[in-house]
């Protein structure tokens, strides 16, 4: 930890560091995972159908692993169980609980009834004693898939994803109003940054769903389809351009209220967060997917050419959301409260919240997601060979 300039003695630390960068980030996949689902369970979206029930898993895997950096961030994180037991009605973190559960609840029943077949199926043919004790249970008893209990799971299905659409917002723009309503800090205190913060998180979503979807299809763990490639692309695109405006307004309020806090914010962004900012977060990660994304909405022949462009363009993208909450979260606490000092922060390795540490919480979900599809198809039901004549990936 270095210092520079004036700080104050009670103010010369980073207290919030990379497992508060992970937290949002995480979240933020969920997110936009599952408005990828909603579009077809709920809106009918044919051409996303293949990577349908796959967004779920993904939305799924991430939400059992979104607490985890604040538990690692805390001292005593067994403390967390207070939020719980004794609720305070009043408190931020405590309403992030309330919706975070809800959500859970939410997504855990739409998996289960999406792969209700599935389920009932390995009840009836596990040939192990422990497999079949382990899908009966799942089963709950009721092993028939008949049309009648297909259309009801279906109707099932819309229902909460029209409940898990409003929840999946609230989830995420909930930590953008975390960080809005800290009035201590001026770059965070705006009533942008909960909108700020859930379209980049339907960015990040879309970007790492197209970017495993070219990889999972062209193994053949997922049906290929170059639709449901164009569909994904496109409201990237659309949610890329919202974001852009979003978090463009905001910088342009604070210039033109040019106000103290403008003073110091501009100072940070030009100078101490020149690289990470401007260079790495608006140069590399908006500009070029952006470009790229706009150059495929008008290309319809060349699809290694197209999966090329949407893989680079998905990847630029979600490094461009970690860089955002990493600038946002970090370069936020680097000016001092006597606006004239900045402070340094240099991540370590092996600390309790270091490098290390943030890898693993980040590569922990794509483990659940792997044993998960281990056990269930990635496949939407009925897709195998649907889309045979296309051509695969690359």
């Amino acid at each position: 930890m270095t210092y520079s300039e004036y700080l104050f003695p009670n103010d010369m630390h980073i207290y919030w560091s990379l497992m508060i960068v992970t937290y949002p980030f995480i979240t933020g996949l969920i997110a936009g995972a599952f408005i990828a689902s909603a579009l077809y369970h709920v809106f009918g979206l044919e051409e996303l159908k293949p990577i349908s029930r796959f967004a779920l898993m993904v939305s799924f895997a991430f939400m059992l692993c979104a607490t985890l950096p604040l538990l690692f961030h805390l001292g005593h994180p067994e403390r967390a169980l207070n939020v719980v037991i004794t609720p305070h009605w009043h408190s931020a973190m405590a309403g992030f609980g309330f919706i975070y559960s809800f959500y859970l609840v939410v997504l855990t029943l739409e998996i289960w009834l999406s792969y209700w077949d599935e389920i009932a199926e390995y009840s009836k043919t596990s040939s192990s004693g422990i497999k079949r004790l382990f899908w009966r249970t799942m089963a709950l008893g009721v092993y028939e898939t008949s049309d009648d209990i297909k259309q009801a799971n279906k109707r099932a299905i819309y229902i909460l994803g029209l409940i898990g659409i409003p929840s999946a917002c609230t989830l995420h723009g909930y930590v953008g109003f975390i960080f809005g309503s800290l009035k201590s800090n001026p770059w965070w205190s705006t009533p942008l940054m909960p909108q700020v913060f859930l379209l980049s998180a339907i960015v990040s979503g879309l970007a790492l769903l197209i970017v495993m979807y070219i990889v999972l299809s062209s193994k053949g763990y997922l049906t290929w389809s170059f639709r449901c490639l164009r569909t994904l692309c496109f409201y990237l695109w659309l949610s890329m351009l919202f974001y852009m405006i979003s978090e463009g307004l905001e910088i342009l309020f604070f210039f033109y209220e040019s106000s103290d806090a403008w003073f110091v914010i501009s100072t940070l962004l030009f100078t101490k967060l020149w690289v990470s900012f401007v260079i790495v977060q608006v140069g590399i990660g908006v500009v070029v997917p952006f470009t790229l994304l706009s150059i495929m909405l008008f290309m319809s022949k060349s699809q290694s050419a197209y999966t090329t462009m949407a893989m680079i363009a998905a990847a630029t993208a979600l490094f461009e959301v970690w860089m955002m909450r990493w600038n946002i979260v970090i370069g936020g606490q680097q000016f001092s409260k006597s606006y004239v000092g900045f402070r340094s922060y240099h991540p370590e390795w092996l600390d309790q919240e270091g490098i290390l540490t943030t890898m693993g919480l980040t590569l922990l979900p794509f483990l659940l997601l792997y044993i998960m599809a281990r056990m269930l198809p990635m496949k939407e039901a009925g897709e195998d060979g649907q889309a045979a004549k296309e051509v695969g990936p690359g």
